[in-house]
């Protein structure tokens, strides 16, 4: 049967058990089961998704978006700040209501409408409610008038139901009733003494974030420096300019225990240094943890959970006749937002290939339903301030992959268009060049306004360009794009 001819949904009653069949099913619809959902569709297939919250996800409504727009603000007006002429026209601090004000207009006011309204408009079906697996191709859905509704896929289910904050187990955590990545940016006041708990990209966006609206802020990490997926000098610079901007920032400790007296009392904090810390809030950030502890996934071989082991084209590993797949953070390969969007695009485009029985799929290394970017030319922004940004691998992964490669530094304050950009201008980027190839396989950046860069970036590593070539690819004067010509000058000598 082609995928035109399966394409109409054969539906039943809710809540009568029988089933309704689907070409593909999705469970989760925050943008990675959204851009599933539009791709598997978009070659014929029906399609329909499955979600128990708001129907935009995590990144819409507690991560990617409020976050961003509460960090906008404080970037702006550190930015007006850096140059003479317009800094003696900044008057006063944050107006931190009107933020909060804004960042609950990006997030929707944590409604869904729109969301909804894109889904019918691309022609995918939405069923609200709870969806476990019950055996190969079936999804049972509580729905949440009790209902039970049985939708079963001919082709794929898509397990696409994200990640959430990880607590560590510790004495008082539970009656401390402490922050994670959701209350910190859906707050609606902000807190006089806030502790944040991690360095890695929450823990240091929101350290700036609620400092630059007014929070005393502690930032315990119990490394040794903060963002340490990304070239050391990134973590070393953001911490700087978080102890500049006011932030206490406490390397190797971690917290032992925990005690609020009640809901409205400070939070109490006994560390591993013997110290102890009171605060009004605590945010914990300190990792992330698959949704699949209840999915039904021992119906179909697989333990509840656990990240799902997927191929390149975002097929779990293990599971008899190939119709399961996880993408997004779920597999655990790259938890960021953009990482899962591009996973969906592979993904719906392999479950689509499949469907009309194409023989044999492009699944090498760069091709058309293989995740290669996964392994080789991941982006990532951290917006703090200043921005750090960064696209494929770092020299330390670079070595320990056994490739023979050169990291080429540069102070960008000597970037005419830095210097332009801020007074005083302070930012450091990297380039590591694969010595054997003569290509760039990593490209890190951190200073005011990098993460405009970072696409320049994620192209010259993700299309293996030659150095020889990128020579020619002129940057416009004076911008700070032009760091790239004064890296390849720096590598040629």
């Amino acid at each position: 049967m082609s995928p035109s001819e399966a394409s109409a949904p054969a539906s039943a009653a809710a809540g009568t058990g029988e089933a309704e069949e689907y070409d593909v099913v999705v469970i989760g619809a925050g943008p990675v089961g959204e851009n599933v959902a539009e791709r598997a569709h978009a070659t014929g297939l029906s399609t329909v998704v499955v979600e128990n919250e708001l129907v935009g996800g995590e990144c819409s409504y507690w991560a990617c978006m409020p976050s961003k727009a509460l960090l906008r603000p404080a970037a702006a007006l550190a930015d007006a700040r850096r140059v003479d002429g317009a800094a003696q026209a900044v008057r006063g601090d944050l107006a931190a209501d009107a933020v909060l004000a804004r960042r609950t207009s990006f997030a929707s006011g944590w409604q869904d409408d729109s969301q909804v309204a894109w889904l019918d408009s691309e022609a995918v079906d939405l069923v609200r409610g709870h969806g476990r697996l019950d055996g190969p191709r079936r999804v049972v859905v509580d729905t949440p008038d009790g209902s039970a509704r049985v939708l079963t896929a001919r082709h794929a289910v898509a397990v696409c139901t994200g990640s959430r904050a990880a607590l560590p187990d510790l004495p008082g955590i539970a009656e401390a009733r402490p922050w994670t990545s959701r209350e910190a940016t859906s707050s609606k006041e902000v807190p006089g003494r806030l502790a944040v708990i991690g360095g890695g990209v929450v823990g240091a966006e929101m350290a700036t974030a609620w400092q630059a609206l007014g929070s005393e802020v502690t930032l315990l990490v119990r490394g040794g420096r903060l963002l340490e997926r990304m070239e050391p000098f990134a973590g070393e610079l953001v911490a700087e300019a978080l102890t500049e901007a006011g932030a206490s920032v406490r390397t190797g400790v971690s917290v032992e225990a925990l005690e609020r007296p009640s809901p409205d009392r400070p939070v109490t904090l006994s560390l591993s240094d013997g110290g102890r810390l009171e605060v009004d809030e605590v945010l914990f950030a300190t990792g992330r943890r698959p949704r699949t502890d209840d999915l039904g996934l021992r119906t179909v071989g697989c333990e509840p959970g656990d990240w799902l082991t997927v191929d390149d084209s975002l097929r779990v590993e293990g599971v008899h006749g190939g119709w399961l797949y996880a993408v997004g953070d779920v597999n655990g390969r790259a938890l960021l937002t953009h990482q899962g969007k591009y996973q969906a695009r592979i993904a719906g485009s392999a479950i689509g290939a499949r469907a009309a029985g194409v023989p044999l799929l492009e699944t090498d290394r760069w091709g058309a339903h293989a995740a290669t970017a996964d392994h080789d030319a991941v982006p990532q922004v951290v917006f703090t301030d200043p921005e750090a940004a960064s696209a494929g691998l770092t020299a330390a992964e670079a070595e320990e992959r056994g490739l023979r490669v050169r990291a080429v530094d540069l102070d960008m304050g000597g970037v005419a268009g830095a210097a332009l950009y801020a007074d005083g201008y302070r930012g450091r980027a990297r380039m590591v060049v694969d010595l054997d190839r003569e290509t760039v396989v990593g490209v890190t950046f951190v200073g005011p306004g990098v993460s405009e860069l970072l696409h320049s970036a994620s192209v010259a590593v993700a299309g293996e360009v030659p150095l020889e070539r990128l020579w020619h690819a002129v940057p416009a004067y004076p911008t700070i794009s032009e760091v790239w010509l004064r890296l390849l000058e720096t590598y040629r000598g």
